[in-house]
């Protein structure tokens, strides 16, 4: 183990713009991290891309970094957020799995109906392509993947007030649009036409 100085040193240097001192950085704390990893993370197959990110979020955060404080236990800070950060998006890429699977076994029917009614909505679709990225987001969410506001929320890692505020905020842009007017007349239930 290094002497918490020997840190502050390593720190300095690659901060300054060291290879050499961020690579010894890394052989100093890599089987720790590595170790961490994983024990905490099932699928082996990822330990070594989390622990890559690991230490692509340390290089990037070295300069926040308060010398004054230990230097392990910040790290371990840093593995323990991208671990978290894995398993989110980990169950979130295996939700969308799964409600791609049952979406495919409804979707065994005669779609002619459903071809039509999407050619009607084209209007309707391009104009949120056209929303703000923020806005698109939680309509594409909620309405084209049917999640709720909840769910929507706990995906974007946002409060659920500012996913509803954001959902108002496109539902109004749409409505003022004048192609939409006629095509959306405030019916929220057009938007689950172009599932």
């Amino acid at each position: 183990m290094k002497h918490p100085n020997e840190y502050s040193q390593l720190i300095a240097l690659t901060i300054a713009g060291s290879r050499e001192a961020y690579g010894e950085l890394y052989e100093a704390t890599i089987r720790d991290v590595y170790q961490t990893v994983h024990f905490l993370v099932r699928e082996a197959s990822d330990v070594d891309d989390i622990v890559q990110d690991i230490y692509i979020q340390v290089h990037r955060s070295l300069e926040q970094f308060d010398v004054n404080r230990p230097f392990k236990p910040w790290l371990m800070g840093v593995v323990m957020r991208q671990i978290h950060a894995y398993r989110r998006k980990r169950w979130t890429h295996l939700r969308m799995v799964k409600k791609v699977e049952q979406t495919d076994l409804m979707l065994e029917h005669d779609f002619t109906s459903d071809v039509v009614d999407r050619l009607s909505n084209r209007r309707l679709l391009a104009s949120v392509e056209r929303l703000p990225f923020k806005l698109k987001q939680v309509i594409i969410l909620h309405y084209l993947n049917e999640y709720s506001q909840e769910e929507s929320a706990a995906i974007l890692g946002i409060p659920l007030g500012t996913v509803k505020s954001r959902i108002h905020a496109a539902l109004q842009k749409l409505r003022q649009k004048p192609d939409n007017h006629t095509l959306f007349k405030g019916k929220v239930e057009d938007l689950h036409e172009f599932q």
